[in-house]
């Protein structure tokens, strides 16, 4: 059977798989999946559950907030901030709803920041332009 390696790429570490048969990702325009020898392929990942098959046909998860994907010379690399991998499905749901959760915390956090900045630049602008008139 034919196969490909995936290289995995994150901000703390970098994983190379052998073996792998397939490849089901996710982009903005639905489902796709790839197979060794494929032709040159890119594109940019959502936010998601993603899954391989080994030779030996057994399917892993990998779970990213997120990434850009590459595939040439039978060879595919995914970079992305994070990437989980179980071949558990419901472990690996239970991990990525976590993280998303969390994500989804910090940028209501960073939101919420941003907002008072902004509210506290425009007190001091306004209250700039009553001290020059």
């Amino acid at each position: 059977m034919n196969t490909f390696s995936l290289q995995l790429y994150d901000v703390t570490q970098q994983q190379r798989i052998e073996n792998v048969t397939s490849f089901v990702g996710e982009d903005a325009n639905g489902s796709f999946g790839l197979q060794a020898h494929h032709a040159r392929f890119m594109s940019i990942l959502v936010f998601g559950l993603f899954r391989y098959r080994l030779q030996n046909d057994n399917w892993y998860y990998l779970a990213l907030p997120g990434g850009v994907l590459y595939f040439n010379d039978n060879e595919l690399s995914i970079s992305t901030r994070h990437f989980l991998i179980d071949n558990d499905f419901e472990r690996i749901s239970d991990l990525l709803k976590q993280q998303l959760l969390a994500e989804e915390e910090i940028l209501t956090a960073t939101r919420s920041s941003l907002q008072k900045m902004e509210q506290s630049m425009l007190l001091r602008l306004w209250n700039l332009q009553k001290q020059n008139e």
